[in-house]
This record gives C-alpha cells, sequence and structure tokens, in this order.
C-alpha cells in the first residue's frame, strides 16, 4: 500500500463511476479497478461494494477514506505552511469555470496569467455543468449559484445580465417581437431540461410562464451558433452575443434577466499563494470586463 493508492481510493469515494475516475487519473479502468483490489489485500478489508452505481464504499472503506482524507488534509497544510514560509507562488490549480465565461472571458486572458505566474500550473476545466470542489474535483470552481453548505470559501465574482436575441433574418421571416407575449408564436432556443445543471438556467419561465424553447442543446456555445445561424431566439448572454455580429438584440430596454457568478475554493487550499493569485487573476479580469458582463 502506497499514497498514491489511498488517493485513489479518494477519488472513487467522491465519485463512485470507475470510468471518471480512470478518465480523471489517466488510467484505463482495469488498471484502476486492478489497483483497488490490491488495496483491499494489503488491508485485507474489503473496501467497496460492486454496484451498478459504481464501486460504493462499504463501512471499512468509508472509515479508511476518512483517515486518508485527514492525511490529505495534513499534506495540503503542510504546503500551505511552507508555501507562506517562502513566499513561493507556483504548484498546480484546478479552476473549474462554466462554459461561456471560460471559454470567451477567462481563456483569452490566460496568457497574461502565466506571464506574470511562470511556476503556476493550471487546469480549466470549462464544462456545461458545474466541477464540484466539495468532491475535490476541482480547487476552485466559478458557480451560478452560492452553496450554503461545505467547508469552502465563497465571493461574489461579478454580475451579468442575459437579454434576448436572434437575427434580423429570423425577425423578418417570422415577424418583429413588440412585447414578451409575441414569444409565444415564435421559435425558441434553450437548455435540454433534463440536463439543466442549476435552476438559475430556467430563464423562460421566468419571463413568461409556460414558455418553453424547441430547439434545445446543453451547450451554451451550441446555443450562440443556433441562434446566430437564424434557428430561432434565444435568452443569451450579453458577454456572448455581443461577439456575435449577427445577432441583434430584441426588447432591449425591457427584457433583462440577472445573475451572479461565485468563487467558490475549498477550505483546505484557500490560503495557498497559487490559489489567492488565480483568484486574484479572476476577480481582476471580471471587474475589467463589467461592459461586456451586463
Amino acid at each position: 500500500m502506497d499514497w498514491d493508492d489511498l488517493k485513489l481510493l479518494l477519488q472513487v469515494s467522491r465519485n463512485p463511476k470507475l470510468a471518471e475516475v480512470s478518465s480523471r487519473v489517466g488510467q484505463d479502468a482495469t488498471t484502476v479497478s486492478r489497483r483497488l483490489r490490491k488495496l483491499e489485500q494489503d488491508l485485507g478489508l474489503a473496501l467497496f461494494e460492486r454496484t451498478r452505481r459504481g464501486h460504493v464504499l462499504t463501512p471499512d472503506g468509508q472509515e479508511v477514506a476518512r483517515r486518508a482524507e485527514q492525511i490529505e488534509q495534513s499534506a495540503l497544510e503542510i504546503a500551505a505552511f511552507a508555501e507562506a514560509g517562502e513566499n513561493l507562488t507556483s504548484g498546480r490549480v484546478r479552476l473549474g469555470v462554466t462554459e461561456g465565461l471560460g471559454t470567451t472571458l477567462i481563456a483569452p486572458a490566460i496568457g497574461r496569467f502565466a506571464q506574470k505566474h511562470p511556476r503556476i500550473e493550471l487546469d480549466l476545466i470549462a464544462l456545461s455543468g458545474f466541477v464540484s470542489v466539495s468532491k475535490r474535483e476541482a480547487d476552485m470552481s466559478v458557480l451560478l449559484t452560492r452553496p450554503q453548505t461545505g467547508r469552502l470559501k465563497v465571493r461574489k465574482l461579478t454580475d451579468y445580465a442575459l437579454r434576448l436575441y436572434s437575427t434580423k433574418a429570423y425577425l423578418e421571416e417570422a415577424g418583429p417581437v413588440g412585447s414578451l407575449e409575441d414569444l409565444r408564436n415564435r421559435t425558441l432556443i434553450g437548455y435540454v431540461d433534463d440536463f439543466i445543471y442549476s435552476p438559475q438556467l430556467r430563464y423562460y419561465d421566468e419571463l413568461l410562464p409556460g414558455l418553453a424553447p424547441r430547439l434545445c442543446s446543453s451547450s451554451i456555445i451550441a446555443q450562440v451558433q443556433m441562434t446566430a445561424s437564424g434557428a430561432g431566439i434565444a435568452i443569451l448572454p450579453s458577454f456572448l452575443a455581443r461577439r456575435e455580429p449577427a445577432l441583434v438584440p430584441i426588447l432591449h430596454e425591457s427584457v433583462r434577466v440577472d445573475r451572479s457568478f461565485w468563487l467558490v475554493i475549498h477550505e483546505d487550499v484557500s490560503t495557498l499563494a497559487r490559489i489567492n493569485a488565480v483568484a486574484d487573476f479572476l476577480l481582476e479580469l471580471m471587474n475589467g470586463r463589467q461592459k461586456d458582463l451586463l
């Protein structure tokens, strides 16, 4: 048994699906399964139940995972102590961000960050969904809602606005939109309901009860492209829509949906210099892009 095996145990304790864990650790599922069985043999304990949901911890497995988490936390505290003492700003940071924000605003600014902090290695995980800080899938993450539980440090990153957009070609064919009621007779574009990962993404009901999109995607980038192609009308973040020349606002002065991005950092790493460097970078970036965001 070694620490790498215990770290693998922690990965599986946070996500029982072996295929997803194997992708994260860079090993195939067969190798991961073999390592877990060897760990059980080394300890003489049954750590997992193999179920349809994946590898679920047994009571013995839960106890081993709890103690492994204590070791992991101690290691992080030692790293934080050493980093504070030597004023080092180095190491790897895993940052989870929403797809639109990460692709459109954060990724283009990474070059400046990399020049300023050449010793920081940054994993930018931009997904149509959330990367969990509580489950240690990331050190820090940008979320649409403020978490209410967990060992987390939370601060508002920025507010942003969403508006109705379409193309001139679509509006000429389908007819102008003079009020929200007109949307009932138009093709709306939005999220696939089963894949909505936050209630903050249910925009249409907020505008007018009963409104629902006909053309859907789990990706906001895909929704932007669908709208820009002339397929219909969508509620889009202004910072995304303004980048598409084909898009024009609809009811711009009267319809606006306000949302916020929240920066969430796990308590265990919140004092590390590299974590604070990334947090400062994000706050400075968002403060400088308020015109785009609102």
